[in-house]
């Protein structure tokens, strides 16, 4: 009864730490599992999770992706990439963009990729273990885990049950974004998941003509956030049009990276 889940802090003895991670399939290569999570939808998690990919698949790394929102997915989208998913003997072989990104989603399985995904919670988590389980990840550096929101089944089962590195917690300048952040981080504590840092999306919008910075959804609360938890602050991420067209168009791989987003990069190469 109580039990926080983090069993570093348990004298039970029970083991259901050990019992509840699953093994990656024997076929797959992976060296860094980390997950893109916030406490709220709208923020940005995939758009980071894409960029992350992108960002460190041009500094020579081999990156995946591993998209765990089932009942919401857009990666596929994202990277222009529509193929339905192929298998071998070994088990399911991972979906690669333009670019060389391995990726799995449900929307690869799906007939149409605007076919709704009804599914209760047990078999959405099912589905993620799978995912991890029966993919053969081909040598993958880093591999990303782009979560749904809030900190519900999704989230509990890759915290359970993948060998998560590490966390990027998104989140955006309004108060009360800030405030379901912290249910995610508090989350990952208590499962005792390290937390990267905080990326804080939406940040300000830059005019064209005058270079002037806008702050269109208030000031950034960022710093705020990450004091309360002692975590660092890794990249302040700016509105831009260009990014969300080259996303709409299935290219995000062509485009221009926001340069702040080289702090969260580099923390993330870090945990090398």
């Amino acid at each position: 009864m109580g039990c926080s889940h983090n069993c570093s802090s348990c004298s039970a003895g029970c083991g259901s730490e050990k019992s509840l991670k699953v093994a990656a399939n024997p076929a797959a290569k992976i060296k860094k599992v980390i997950g893109v999570v916030s406490g709220k939808g709208g923020v940005g998690k995939s758009l980071l999770t894409s960029m992350m990919a992108v960002g460190l698949t041009r500094k020579g790394y081999t990156c995946g992706i591993l998209d765990a929102d089932i009942t919401g997915p857009s990666i596929p989208k994202a990277f222009g990439v529509h193929d339905q998913l192929e298998g071998c003997e070994e088990g399911i072989l991972p979906a690669r963009s333009e670019g060389g990104v391995q990726m799995i989603s449900i929307n690869l399985v799906l007939k149409n990729p605007d076919d709704p995904v009804i599914y209760r919670g047990p078999i959405i988590a099912e589905t993620v273990k799978q995912f991890w389980a029966d993919v053969v990840w081909d040598d993958v550096d880093y591999l990303f885990i782009d979560m749904p929101p809030g900190t519900g089944d999704v989230p509990l089962t890759v915290f359970q049950s993948l060998p998560v590195d590490g966390i990027l917690v998104v989140t955006s300048p309004q108060d009360l974004v800030s405030m379901i952040v912290g249910k995610a981080v508090k989350m990952a504590k208590m499962m005792d998941v390290p937390v990267v840092g905080i990326v804080e999306n939406y940040s300000y919008f830059e005019c064209p003509d005058c270079g002037k910075q806008v702050a269109l959804f208030g000031q950034s609360k960022a710093d705020e956030v990450a004091a309360q938890y002692e975590l660092p602050v890794l990249a302040k991420l700016p509105i831009d049009p260009a990014l969300a067209a080259a996303v709409d168009a299935g290219k995000i791989e062509d485009v221009k990276l926001p340069a702040p987003l080289s702090g969260a990069l580099a923390a993330v190469e870090e945990l090398r």
